[in-house]
């Protein structure tokens, strides 16, 4: 940590200020934004304004650095493929250009007008050229509710508690948040049929996850070893794997998830630094005496003693009906990151421990995030036990999955005491 991570950091963008703010001084994420008749640009949230990386470097407000020239482009994969010690300096250079204290920050907000966009008024791109796209399992509480409506008596299968589970995403059908996701069509069988038939999904769900982009990938053949594995993430967002559960049902034996999956994933457009999310390292969820521990390739002390996340997802849901009646969302369910069976390391060392080449951009995404209570599962296959229980909304309305005109919504930050929160 540096002092760039300093909780009494005020900066001259006033809405930075707001103590309900996603994006104080203390986060500084990175994203890709489009205003009306520009090509994509590079910027970094501030309160509810976005500052323009590629004209601070015009007005003379960045040095030449090789960070600012990896800003050039519509995508952050060269700047995620930069050396840390270049992505630690900028992080710095953009913290000081923004303080309340200093003389560049003063500088600065007299020019605030050509460097600062309102959030509102441009549109938010995929941050990244997501050349592969990795889905985990890494919940055991996710893992063990959804194995209990199958396997009453053995919800876990046997390698769950040995082997972070994945399964590889369709990175071509992930899409930034605000995008319409269309209810795919599929094979469904019910247990009555006698033949599958090709029809509209009519169990569409949604899965809370938190996803992190590799920074720094390994030469095929090479694995990257568990110590190693957190240098090579270079930071964090919000993940939706949307999930046709009736498709899936059909489908998923004997190879995984397929069909069900790969028709959209959606992606918060802002990316959280693994810099900026240091202070909100936690340890690792301490097992049971009784379980296996991890083999040697996945165990560090490094790792258990912070390789946790302090991490809140939250998930609304608003229908047709509540946004005619000016309803607020209704909010489903919030869960803490930090009950994660595996972590974020221990994911990615074990995706590369077969020497699997891992690349700049490549997106790695946790798995439903559910908690233990009832107001704290990531999905509605959770939520409703598979229709069995549907839920009440205030509206009158009763969901079971997801009908057409839904919107979904999700919600995340870090929190730690003494910290400001920062969000997603």
């Amino acid at each position: 940590m540096n002092e760039t991570h300093d909780p009494g950091l005020l900066s001259w963008v006033e809405s930075a200020n707001d103590g309900e703010t996603d994006f104080p001084i203390q986060n500084l994420p990175f994203g890709v934004f489009a205003r009306s008749g520009r090509p994509p640009a590079v910027g970094v949230a501030i309160g509810d304004m976005i500052l323009d990386v590629t004209e601070c470097g015009r007005a003379g407000f960045l040095a030449n650095s090789p960070a600012l020239k990896s800003c050039a482009g519509s995508s952050l994969n060269p700047l995620m493929e930069l050396d840390g010690k270049f992505l630690s300096e900028f992080r710095s250079e953009l913290s000081t250009l923004l303080r309340a204290d200093t003389v560049e920050g003063e500088r600065a907000s007299a020019r605030s007008d050509r460097i600062l966009v309102q959030s509102n008024d441009v549109s938010l791109q995929l941050p990244a050229k997501i050349g592969d796209y990795t889905d985990f399992y890494a919940s055991v509480n996710h893992a063990t509710n959804v194995g209990r409506m199958f396997r009453p008596d053995s919800p876990l299968l046997p390698n769950y508690k040995h082997v972070p589970i994945g399964y590889h995403g369709r990175a071509s059908s992930i899409v930034a948040s605000g995008a319409a996701v269309r209810r795919p069509w599929g094979q469904v069988k019910s247990g009555a049929a006698d033949e599958p038939t090709f029809v509209p999904s009519g169990m569409l769900d949604y899965e809370a996850e938190l996803g992190f982009y590799v920074r720094k990938g390994n030469p095929l053949g090479n694995p990257v070893t568990i110590d190693d594995a957190a240098g090579c993430i270079f930071g964090f967002c919000l993940v939706n794997d949307w999930s046709a559960r009736d498709i899936q049902a059909w489908e998923y034996q004997p190879l995984g998830p397929f069909l069900a999956k790969n028709f959209a994933t959606t992606v918060s457009p802002w990316i959280v630094t693994s810099e900026a999310a240091e202070p909100y390292r936690v340890p690792a969820l301490r097992r049971p005496d009784s379980d296996p521990q991890p083999l040697d390739y996945l165990r560090s002390a490094a790792d258990q003693e912070r390789g946790g996340l302090s991490a809140v997802l939250e998930v609304y849901l608003s229908s047709e009906r509540m946004r005619s009646e000016g309803m607020s969302p209704a909010q489903l369910s919030r869960a803490s990151f930090e009950g994660m069976y595996w972590t974020v390391s221990q994911m990615l060392a074990h995706h590369a421990s077969n020497g699997c080449n891992l690349r700049a951009g490549d997106l790695l995404a946790s798995g439903t995030v559910s908690g233990e209570t009832a107001d704290s599962l990531g999905c509605l296959l959770e939520l409703t036990r598979r229709g069995a229980a549907p839920l009440s909304l205030a509206s009158g309305e009763e969901r079971k999955f997801l009908l057409d005109g839904d919107e979904v919504i999700m919600r995340g930050f870090l929190e730690a005491p003494g910290r400001p929160r920062i969000g997603f």
